[in-house]
Protein backbone atom coordinates (compact mmCIF):
# COMPACT_ATOMS: atom_id res chain seq x y z
CA UNK A 1 0.00 0.00 0.00
CA UNK A 2 1.26 3.69 -0.91
CA UNK A 3 1.18 5.86 1.45
CA UNK A 4 -1.12 7.96 -0.37
CA UNK A 5 -3.87 5.78 -0.35
CA UNK A 6 -3.39 5.59 3.59
CA UNK A 7 -3.58 9.01 3.68
CA UNK A 8 -6.66 9.00 1.60
CA UNK A 9 -8.40 6.60 3.29
CA UNK A 10 -7.45 8.35 6.97
CA UNK A 11 -9.19 11.58 5.16
CA UNK A 12 -12.11 9.86 4.49
CA UNK A 13 -12.84 8.63 7.82
CA UNK A 14 -11.93 12.12 9.52
CA UNK A 15 -14.48 13.51 7.57
CA UNK A 16 -17.10 10.96 8.27
CA UNK A 17 -18.18 12.58 12.29
CA UNK A 18 -17.94 15.29 13.53
CA UNK A 19 -15.55 15.24 16.94
CA UNK A 20 -13.61 12.44 15.76
CA UNK A 21 -10.82 11.12 18.47
CA UNK A 22 -10.30 7.49 17.27
CA UNK A 23 -9.46 5.82 13.91
CA UNK A 24 -10.04 1.88 14.40
CA UNK A 25 -8.80 -0.92 11.89
CA UNK A 26 -9.79 -4.21 13.60
CA UNK A 27 -10.10 -7.55 10.85
CA UNK A 28 -13.43 -8.68 10.80
CA UNK A 29 -14.95 -5.44 11.03
CA UNK A 30 -15.13 -2.25 8.74
CA UNK A 31 -12.91 0.54 9.30
CA UNK A 32 -14.57 2.36 12.39
CA UNK A 33 -13.84 5.73 13.93
CA UNK A 34 -14.21 7.12 17.58
CA UNK A 35 -16.43 10.10 18.55
CA UNK A 36 -17.70 11.11 21.99
CA UNK A 37 -16.66 7.35 23.12
CA UNK A 38 -18.89 5.64 20.40
CA UNK A 39 -17.85 3.79 17.74
CA UNK A 40 -18.84 4.43 13.98
CA UNK A 41 -18.31 2.43 10.53
CA UNK A 42 -17.14 4.49 7.90
CA UNK A 43 -17.30 3.44 3.90
CA UNK A 44 -13.66 4.40 2.63
CA UNK A 45 -13.71 3.17 -0.52
CA UNK A 46 -10.87 1.61 -1.38
CA UNK A 47 -11.01 -1.07 2.18
CA UNK A 48 -14.84 -1.28 2.01
CA UNK A 49 -16.65 -3.82 4.24
CA UNK A 50 -15.37 -5.92 6.95
CA UNK A 51 -11.51 -5.82 7.31
CA UNK A 52 -8.97 -8.93 6.36
CA UNK A 53 -5.97 -9.83 7.93
CA UNK A 54 -4.03 -8.91 5.17
CA UNK A 55 -5.69 -5.60 4.47
CA UNK A 56 -5.01 -4.53 8.35
CA UNK A 57 -1.80 -5.79 7.94
CA UNK A 58 -0.46 -3.73 4.57
CA UNK A 59 -1.89 -0.64 6.90
CA UNK A 60 0.41 -1.37 9.56
CA UNK A 61 3.44 -1.64 7.54
CA UNK A 62 2.74 1.36 5.89
CA UNK A 63 2.58 3.13 8.96
CA UNK A 64 5.62 1.31 10.17
CA UNK A 65 7.48 2.46 6.82
CA UNK A 66 10.42 0.11 7.09
CA UNK A 67 11.54 1.40 10.73
CA UNK A 68 13.32 -1.41 11.81
CA UNK A 69 12.87 -0.79 15.55
CA UNK A 70 9.50 -0.11 15.62
CA UNK A 71 8.81 -3.82 13.41
CA UNK A 72 11.40 -5.36 16.06
CA UNK A 73 8.92 -3.95 19.03
CA UNK A 74 5.71 -5.14 17.17
CA UNK A 75 7.52 -9.16 16.70
CA UNK A 76 9.30 -9.08 20.33
CA UNK A 77 6.87 -7.29 22.47
CA UNK A 78 3.21 -7.54 20.59
CA UNK A 79 2.47 -3.99 19.84
CA UNK A 80 4.70 -1.03 18.71
CA UNK A 81 4.10 3.21 19.53
CA UNK A 82 4.62 5.88 16.85
CA UNK A 83 3.26 9.08 15.13
CA UNK A 84 1.81 9.61 12.01
CA UNK A 85 1.39 12.96 10.41
CA UNK A 86 -0.81 14.23 6.97
CA UNK A 87 0.11 16.79 4.70
CA UNK A 88 -2.79 18.91 5.96
CA UNK A 89 -1.08 19.23 9.58
CA UNK A 90 -3.41 16.14 11.20
CA UNK A 91 -1.28 14.78 13.59
CA UNK A 92 -1.85 11.49 15.32
CA UNK A 93 -0.44 8.54 17.69
CA UNK A 94 -0.70 5.06 16.92
CA UNK A 95 -0.79 2.01 18.25
CA UNK A 96 0.22 -1.14 16.46
CA UNK A 97 -0.80 -4.40 18.38
CA UNK A 98 -1.32 -7.92 17.37
CA UNK A 99 -4.11 -10.16 18.56
CA UNK A 100 -5.21 -13.49 18.14
CA UNK A 101 -2.05 -14.01 14.93
CA UNK A 102 -3.30 -10.71 13.08
CA UNK A 103 -2.93 -6.87 13.57
CA UNK A 104 -5.15 -4.04 14.88
CA UNK A 105 -4.45 -0.64 14.65
CA UNK A 106 -5.52 2.45 16.37
CA UNK A 107 -4.92 5.93 15.64
CA UNK A 108 -5.40 8.59 18.19
CA UNK A 109 -5.63 12.44 16.51
CA UNK A 110 -3.78 14.86 18.13
CA UNK A 111 -4.83 18.93 18.48
CA UNK A 112 -2.77 20.94 16.26
CA UNK A 113 -3.33 23.76 18.27
CA UNK A 114 -2.05 24.30 21.66
CA UNK A 115 -4.31 24.17 24.34
CA UNK A 116 -4.43 26.35 27.29
CA UNK A 117 -5.62 27.15 30.40
CA UNK A 118 -8.06 29.61 29.39
CA UNK A 119 -9.77 27.43 26.74
CA UNK A 120 -9.84 24.38 28.53
CA UNK A 121 -11.44 25.86 31.76
CA UNK A 122 -9.27 24.14 34.14
CA UNK A 123 -9.43 24.85 37.71
CA UNK A 124 -7.54 27.76 39.22
CA UNK A 125 -5.35 24.98 41.11
CA UNK A 126 -3.65 25.04 37.52
CA UNK A 127 -2.49 28.09 37.48
CA UNK A 128 -0.57 27.27 41.09
CA UNK A 129 1.14 24.18 39.71
CA UNK A 130 2.64 26.47 36.58
CA UNK A 131 3.94 28.66 39.29
CA UNK A 132 6.08 26.00 41.07
CA UNK A 133 9.50 25.71 40.93
CA UNK A 134 10.61 22.31 42.21
CA UNK A 135 9.41 18.62 43.07
CA UNK A 136 6.97 16.29 41.32
CA UNK A 137 3.63 17.12 39.67
CA UNK A 138 1.31 13.57 39.19
CA UNK A 139 -1.55 13.50 36.30
CA UNK A 140 -3.20 9.93 36.99
CA UNK A 141 -6.04 8.20 35.01
CA UNK A 142 -6.43 5.94 32.58
CA UNK A 143 -5.21 5.68 28.97
CA UNK A 144 -7.37 8.55 26.64
CA UNK A 145 -8.65 10.73 29.61
CA UNK A 146 -6.93 13.66 28.63
CA UNK A 147 -3.51 13.90 30.84
CA UNK A 148 -1.29 14.60 28.21
CA UNK A 149 -3.56 18.18 27.51
CA UNK A 150 -3.78 18.90 30.81
CA UNK A 151 -0.30 18.87 30.90
CA UNK A 152 0.48 20.93 27.55
CA UNK A 153 -1.70 23.64 29.03
CA UNK A 154 0.50 23.90 32.26
CA UNK A 155 3.60 24.27 29.83
CA UNK A 156 1.73 26.64 28.22
CA UNK A 157 1.63 29.03 31.00
CA UNK A 158 4.89 27.83 31.66
CA UNK A 159 6.40 29.38 28.41
CA UNK A 160 4.39 32.22 28.37
CA UNK A 161 6.06 33.26 31.69
CA UNK A 162 8.87 31.81 32.43
CA UNK A 163 11.87 32.54 30.23
CA UNK A 164 13.24 28.12 31.24
CA UNK A 165 14.88 25.45 29.36
CA UNK A 166 12.08 22.79 29.17
CA UNK A 167 12.83 19.03 28.16
CA UNK A 168 10.13 16.49 27.29
CA UNK A 169 10.42 12.54 27.10
CA UNK A 170 7.32 11.57 25.29
CA UNK A 171 6.10 8.99 23.38
CA UNK A 172 5.44 10.16 20.82
CA UNK A 173 5.24 13.39 21.03
CA UNK A 174 2.18 14.91 20.86
CA UNK A 175 2.41 18.88 20.88
CA UNK A 176 4.82 20.75 19.42
CA UNK A 177 5.44 23.94 21.59
CA UNK A 178 6.28 27.20 19.69
CA UNK A 179 9.07 29.00 22.17
CA UNK A 180 7.22 32.22 23.24
CA UNK A 181 9.76 33.09 26.77
CA UNK A 182 10.54 29.31 27.42
CA UNK A 183 13.14 26.98 25.50
CA UNK A 184 11.49 24.01 24.69
CA UNK A 185 13.48 20.37 23.37
CA UNK A 186 11.35 17.59 22.96
CA UNK A 187 12.54 14.17 22.67
CA UNK A 188 10.52 10.92 21.46
CA UNK A 189 11.05 7.65 22.70
CA UNK A 190 12.37 5.40 20.20
CA UNK A 191 13.92 8.04 17.73
CA UNK A 192 15.67 10.08 20.78
CA UNK A 193 15.60 8.10 23.78
CA UNK A 194 15.41 4.53 23.89
CA UNK A 195 14.29 4.24 27.67
CA UNK A 196 12.11 7.05 30.08
CA UNK A 197 14.66 6.06 32.43
CA UNK A 198 17.65 7.03 30.22
CA UNK A 199 16.27 9.84 29.09
CA UNK A 200 15.67 11.03 32.53
CA UNK A 201 18.97 10.42 33.18
CA UNK A 202 20.50 12.21 30.24
CA UNK A 203 17.98 15.32 30.99
CA UNK A 204 19.63 15.96 34.21
CA UNK A 205 22.64 16.24 32.42
CA UNK A 206 21.01 18.81 29.64
CA UNK A 207 20.57 21.94 32.63
CA UNK A 208 16.58 21.61 31.97
CA UNK A 209 14.54 23.81 34.68
CA UNK A 210 11.47 21.69 33.84
CA UNK A 211 11.21 17.89 32.99
CA UNK A 212 8.25 16.42 31.45
CA UNK A 213 8.07 12.50 31.71
CA UNK A 214 5.80 11.08 29.78
CA UNK A 215 5.03 8.02 32.04
CA UNK A 216 6.25 6.53 34.90
CA UNK A 217 6.61 2.77 34.16
CA UNK A 218 8.99 1.35 36.29
CA UNK A 219 11.27 2.18 39.57
CA UNK A 220 14.39 3.34 37.59
CA UNK A 221 12.25 5.99 36.19
CA UNK A 222 10.56 6.64 39.79
CA UNK A 223 13.89 7.14 41.61
CA UNK A 224 15.62 9.49 39.12
CA UNK A 225 12.37 11.44 39.24
CA UNK A 226 12.79 11.63 42.45
CA UNK A 227 16.49 12.77 42.21
CA UNK A 228 15.91 15.43 39.85
CA UNK A 229 13.08 16.61 42.09
CA UNK A 230 15.89 16.88 45.37
CA UNK A 231 17.91 18.81 43.08
CA UNK A 232 15.81 21.52 42.14
CA UNK A 233 13.75 20.55 38.79
CA UNK A 234 10.00 20.40 37.90
CA UNK A 235 8.88 17.60 37.00
CA UNK A 236 5.95 16.66 35.79
CA UNK A 237 4.55 12.96 34.88
CA UNK A 238 1.73 10.71 34.56
CA UNK A 239 0.36 7.20 35.76
CA UNK A 240 -2.25 4.57 35.05
CA UNK A 241 -4.14 4.98 38.44
CA UNK A 242 -7.87 5.23 39.43
CA UNK A 243 -7.16 8.67 42.16
CA UNK A 244 -4.63 10.29 44.19
CA UNK A 245 -4.33 7.90 46.88
CA UNK A 246 -4.19 5.17 44.59
CA UNK A 247 -1.07 6.53 42.60
CA UNK A 248 1.03 7.12 46.04
CA UNK A 249 0.26 3.47 46.79
CA UNK A 250 1.45 2.61 43.48
CA UNK A 251 4.73 4.46 43.71
CA UNK A 252 5.57 2.91 47.09
CA UNK A 253 5.05 -0.66 45.72
CA UNK A 254 8.17 -0.11 43.51
CA UNK A 255 9.96 -0.42 46.36
CA UNK A 256 10.55 -3.24 49.01
CA UNK A 257 9.51 -3.39 52.57
CA UNK A 258 12.71 -2.36 53.68
CA UNK A 259 13.08 0.85 51.85
CA UNK A 260 9.46 1.87 51.66
CA UNK A 261 10.30 4.22 54.99
CA UNK A 262 12.71 6.60 52.89
CA UNK A 263 10.47 6.32 49.69
CA UNK A 264 7.25 7.48 52.02
CA UNK A 265 9.87 10.33 53.22
CA UNK A 266 11.16 11.22 49.77
CA UNK A 267 7.82 11.03 48.10
CA UNK A 268 6.51 13.49 51.05
CA UNK A 269 9.39 16.25 50.34
CA UNK A 270 8.97 16.44 47.00
CA UNK A 271 5.19 15.68 45.99
CA UNK A 272 3.37 19.22 44.73
CA UNK A 273 0.64 18.24 43.50
CA UNK A 274 -1.60 14.99 42.41
CA UNK A 275 -4.39 15.01 39.57
CA UNK A 276 -6.27 12.61 39.06
CA UNK A 277 -8.79 13.01 35.52
CA UNK A 278 -11.54 11.41 34.02
CA UNK A 279 -13.75 11.83 31.17
CA UNK A 280 -17.44 12.64 31.27
CA UNK A 281 -20.33 13.00 28.96
CA UNK A 282 -22.02 16.59 28.52
CA UNK A 283 -25.52 16.95 28.61
CA UNK A 284 -25.10 18.61 25.49
CA UNK A 285 -22.31 15.71 23.85
CA UNK A 286 -19.10 15.69 23.80
CA UNK A 287 -16.78 15.18 27.02
CA UNK A 288 -16.15 17.03 30.03
CA UNK A 289 -12.94 16.63 31.94
CA UNK A 290 -13.40 16.04 35.76
CA UNK A 291 -10.71 16.79 38.22
CA UNK A 292 -9.60 15.07 41.58
CA UNK A 293 -6.79 17.72 43.10
CA UNK A 294 -4.42 16.98 45.73
CA UNK A 295 -2.14 19.63 46.74
CA UNK A 296 0.73 18.73 49.84
CA UNK A 297 0.41 20.04 52.63
CA UNK A 298 0.97 19.20 56.38
CA UNK A 299 -1.66 16.75 56.64
CA UNK A 300 -1.50 15.07 53.40
CA UNK A 301 2.39 14.88 54.51
CA UNK A 302 1.97 12.97 57.48
CA UNK A 303 -0.76 10.68 55.66
CA UNK A 304 2.16 9.75 52.93
CA UNK A 305 4.76 9.09 56.15
CA UNK A 306 2.80 7.26 58.45
CA UNK A 307 0.38 5.66 56.08
CA UNK A 308 -3.48 6.57 55.45
CA UNK A 309 -5.48 6.05 58.70
CA UNK A 310 -9.22 6.74 59.87
CA UNK A 311 -10.23 10.47 59.17
CA UNK A 312 -6.88 10.50 57.43
CA UNK A 313 -7.34 9.17 54.18
CA UNK A 314 -6.26 11.08 51.12
CA UNK A 315 -10.19 11.16 49.89
CA UNK A 316 -11.36 13.00 53.14
CA UNK A 317 -8.41 15.65 53.09
CA UNK A 318 -8.99 16.33 49.50
CA UNK A 319 -12.92 16.68 50.35
CA UNK A 320 -12.25 19.20 53.34
CA UNK A 321 -9.25 20.73 51.42
CA UNK A 322 -11.26 23.39 49.30
CA UNK A 323 -9.08 26.17 50.52
CA UNK A 324 -5.95 24.93 49.29
CA UNK A 325 -7.48 24.01 45.74
CA UNK A 326 -8.21 20.65 46.56
CA UNK A 327 -10.99 18.71 45.52
CA UNK A 328 -12.97 15.10 45.02
CA UNK A 329 -13.72 13.76 42.07
CA UNK A 330 -17.37 13.71 43.86
CA UNK A 331 -17.10 17.00 44.33
CA UNK A 332 -16.75 17.93 41.00
CA UNK A 333 -19.21 15.88 39.63
CA UNK A 334 -21.96 17.31 41.92
CA UNK A 335 -20.42 20.66 41.16
CA UNK A 336 -21.10 19.70 37.27
CA UNK A 337 -24.38 18.30 37.71
CA UNK A 338 -25.70 21.38 39.56
CA UNK A 339 -24.42 23.27 36.64
CA UNK A 340 -26.26 21.45 34.34
CA UNK A 341 -23.58 20.06 32.22
CA UNK A 342 -23.76 16.46 33.05
CA UNK A 343 -26.79 14.28 33.77
CA UNK A 344 -27.09 12.34 36.90
CA UNK A 345 -26.83 9.28 35.54
CA UNK A 346 -23.46 9.86 34.37
CA UNK A 347 -22.55 11.66 37.61
CA UNK A 348 -23.42 8.56 39.49
CA UNK A 349 -21.76 6.41 37.01
CA UNK A 350 -18.13 8.13 37.19
CA UNK A 351 -18.39 8.62 40.64
CA UNK A 352 -16.09 7.49 43.65
CA UNK A 353 -18.61 7.20 46.21
CA UNK A 354 -21.63 6.83 44.40
CA UNK A 355 -23.45 7.25 48.08
CA UNK A 356 -21.58 10.80 48.60
CA UNK A 357 -22.74 11.92 44.89
CA UNK A 358 -26.20 10.58 45.51
CA UNK A 359 -25.92 12.47 48.78
CA UNK A 360 -25.41 15.69 46.74
CA UNK A 361 -27.51 14.67 43.96
CA UNK A 362 -30.43 14.60 46.42
CA UNK A 363 -29.43 17.66 47.98
CA UNK A 364 -29.31 19.93 44.73
CA UNK A 365 -32.73 18.53 43.51
CA UNK A 366 -34.85 19.54 46.95
CA UNK A 367 -33.74 22.86 46.83
CA UNK A 368 -35.41 23.20 43.21
CA UNK A 369 -38.26 21.13 44.93
CA UNK A 370 -37.62 18.25 42.53
CA UNK A 371 -38.60 15.13 44.17
CA UNK A 372 -35.43 12.74 45.37
CA UNK A 373 -36.92 9.59 45.77
CA UNK A 374 -39.10 7.18 43.27
CA UNK A 375 -41.37 5.50 46.07
CA UNK A 376 -44.80 6.85 46.19
CA UNK A 377 -47.90 5.98 48.52
CA UNK A 378 -46.12 5.49 51.68
CA UNK A 379 -48.52 5.86 55.09
CA UNK A 380 -48.06 5.44 58.73
CA UNK A 381 -49.38 2.03 59.23
CA UNK A 382 -51.48 3.09 62.35
CA UNK A 383 -53.01 -0.50 63.04
CA UNK A 384 -49.36 -1.29 64.02
CA UNK A 385 -49.39 -0.94 67.79
CA UNK A 386 -53.24 -2.98 68.06
CA UNK A 387 -51.52 -5.86 65.65
CA UNK A 388 -48.50 -6.03 68.19
CA UNK A 389 -50.92 -5.64 71.19
CA UNK A 390 -52.70 -8.55 70.34
CA UNK A 391 -49.50 -11.07 69.49
CA UNK A 392 -48.26 -9.92 73.11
Amino acid sequence: MKRADLDNIIAKMLAAHSRVSDLNFTVGYPCQVAADRQLHPVDVGLFSGRLTPYQTEQIAMTLIYNDRRLYNDLLKHGSCDLSYALADGNRFRVNIFAQRGMYSIVMRLLENEIPSIESLQLPDAFRSMAKEKYGIILFTGATGTGKTTSLTAILDAINKTEPVHVITLEDPVEYVHTPYKATFNQRELGKDFDTFANGLRAALRQAPHVILVGEMRDRETVEIALNAAETGHLVFSTLHTVSAGHTINRILGMFSIDEERLARSRIADTLRWCVGQRLVPQTKGGLKAVFEIMQNNVRVKDSIINGESEGKTFYEIMETGQAYGMQTFDQHLIQLFREGVITEDNALAYASSKARVRQGIDYIKSQKGERTSELDGLTIDTDYSTYRNRRG
